[in-house]
């Protein structure tokens, strides 16, 4: 049972290890003039570490796609990069994917601050007296 623990704090561990490690190249590596302002929020890991599911935001909504372009045309690029600062026997092939969580957190605590002010908003009808 314990082996099975250590395994999940392992995976944990490689992915917030590659998390790191993404941010750094995408950061300071990409020298492709369509990546903008890229944050990396979350990888997740296949179990057999083959793949990963790279998470991400952009800074100005506008890049987004010519963003995803960049890293998808830079992921073999990554991926080698990657192999030199991680130990794992298999360095996954990243997949890019961008995290709309983020935009619909705003949308929906917006939603909730615009149905909250028109409820406060509304003069409280006062029920006919008998």
């Amino acid at each position: 049972m314990a082996k099975h623990n250590r395994g999940y704090a392992r995976s944990d561990r490689v992915q917030e290890q590659i998390m790191r490690e993404l941010a750094q190249l995408v950061r300071t590596g990409l020298k492709d003039p369509r990546a903008g302002f890229i944050t990396i929020n979350e990888v997740e890991v296949t179990r057999d570490y083959s793949h990963a599911k790279v998470f991400y935001t952009v800074l100005d909504e506008k890049t987004r796609q010519v963003t995803q372009e960049a890293l998808e045309h830079a992921a073999g690029f990554l991926r080698s990069e990657l192999a030199k600062r991680i130990t794992v026997f298999n360095t996954p092939r990243l997949h890019f994917i961008y995290d709309e969580s983020l935009e619909r957190g705003m949308n929906l605590s917006r939603l909730i601050d615009d149905v909250s002010k028109e409820f406060h908003d509304e003069p409280e009808k006062e029920e006919p007296s008998e």
